[in-house]
């Protein structure tokens, strides 16, 4: 009996089982390849170790992204004081925003814009990079020759994501935390010593050290699904720019979960290390 004969209806299981392998199977292609490139990272040291490999992705990733980051992270500083003066002020507590900014910088905006940076600037460049070497069948030419193309191109790159990324992150809260002093005592006449006081009242060791882990975490998903749809590429120059466009957009939605994720489980980490660390500048 063909399947035209069959009612619809019976056929409404082998559709979604269909659909259900058809979207779960880049899932479990994309699990293998970030095994493979955990794996050779821990494994093999040298494939990333050597100078000549991890210098030009360190550069890329890290160097050439000091200037974006860093403006992002000072007008996103400045912007902060400028929208919450106004409000402060009214509670008679201008001079408590200088804890208040930073707290938040560290913890939150540096890392999570540091990474979009990062992803928006690096992410696509890399996925054109390596779908560029797809689809003109540079990675299978050194599949034949026995050469790993995981090994040996995208672990250097995942690396210098995992590594500069964290190193972008405190540019980003420097320069934050920088723009917003400038603006509150230059413009506001905000004291400065009130406004180091209550920073570091607020802003304990934790939270720069919560807001770099993050930054590891956004830095390895950058680096591993940009390569990804670099790998991956298909179509020709016009699939190129899709997997450039897609690296950014997956990449940015995964910075958000992980933030996400990891936001709640710092916290609730924190509260258990330290019961009575709450910290306030309201009171």
């Amino acid at each position: 009996m063909s399947s035209r004969s069959l009612p619809v209806i019976l056929l409404l299981p082998a559709f979604l089982g269909d659909w259900i392998v058809r979207m779960l199977a880049p899932v479990g292609e994309f699990t293998r390849f970030s095994l493979a490139v955990v794996g050779w990272t821990v494994a093999s040291p040298g494939s990333w170790l050597n100078r000549r490999r991890i210098a030009p992705p360190i550069f890329t990733v890290g160097v050439a992204s000091i200037p974006v980051v860093a403006t992002t992270g000072m007008f996103i500083g400045m912007i902060l004081a400028l929208e919450g003066f106004a409000q402060f002020n009214a509670l008679g507590m201008a001079d408590r925003m200088g804890g208040i900014i930073n707290s938040s910088v560290v913890k939150q905006i540096g890392p999570v814009l540091a990474a979009v940076m990062v992803a928006g600037r690096v992410g696509g460049a890399l996925a054109a990079e390596l779908g560029t070497m797809r689809v003109t069948e540079q990675l299978d030419a050194m599949q034949a020759m026995s050469v790993d193309p995981v090994r040996n191109l995208v672990v250097p790159r995942f690396v210098a994501c995992v590594v500069m990324t964290p190193i972008l992150t405190m540019y980003s809260n420097a320069l934050g935390v920088w723009g917003a002093w400038a603006i509150l005592t230059g413009l506001f006449d905000v004291n400065t010593a009130d406004y180091w006081y209550y920073t570091g009242l607020v802003v304990h060791w934790w939270d720069p050290f919560a807001g770099l882990l993050k930054s590891v975490f956004f830095g390895a998903a950058i680096g591993l699904v940009s390569c990804w749809r670099g790998f991956t590429c298909a179509g020709g120059a016009s699939g190129v720019g899709r997997a450039a466009t897609s690296a950014f957009v997956t990449s940015f939605l995964a910075i958000i979960v992980i933030n996400l994720v990891l936001a709640s489980f710092l916290n609730e980490l924190y509260y258990t290390i330290f019961p009575t660390g709450i910290r306030s500048v309201l009171g």
